[in-house]
């Protein structure tokens, strides 16, 4: 068996410690780790909302991450445009994903390239989106009135 190439792919806002287990994870699974790190400009189209720390941070921190070998921003409408550019083997994906339309397809479409889907248990009690949901209600006017 070759190298094995990782790609592990995501918004990474607001780093919490589940980007850092899925990172760890993937990089206990592969010779090489490249971070993906999604766009503000996908984000936005595919979220709905943009992230709340800009790209060019967003990658200094994943860069700067010991288990990643290289982040990359991620400026592809699909995983299968990334892996034609970074030729990884190996794609890591939370299991909140597995056994979706969305994982089914993407395990179908690596499949017929020779790129292996592995996923990580998702870590459940934190998130980017509880974080962000917890700031805004922190700083929601009706909060600080109470406050006063």
């Amino acid at each position: 068996m070759g190298i094995r190439i990782g790609y592990a792919a995501g918004a990474f806002d607001l780093f919490h410690v589940g980007h850092l287990n899925l990172l760890r994870h993937a990089k206990s699974e592969c010779d090489f780790l490249i971070a993906g790190v999604v766009s503000d400009e996908l984000l936005e189209k595919n979220k709905g909302k943009r992230p709340v720390i800009p790209l060019i941070e967003r990658l200094e921190i994943v860069q700067s991450v010991q288990f990643v070998d290289r982040a990359v921003a991620e400026t592809e409408p699909t995983k299968y445009d990334m892996w034609k550019q970074l030729g990884f083997n190996v794609f890591f994906k939370g299991d909140d994903w597995k056994g979706t339309p969305k994982g089914l397809a993407l395990e179908e479409t690596f499949g017929r390239v020779g790129v292996e889907v592995v996923y990580f248990p998702y870590t459940v009690h934190t998130s980017s989106t509880f974080l962000r949901r917890t700031l805004e209600l922190l700083n929601a006017p009706a909060v600080h009135e109470a406050a006063l």
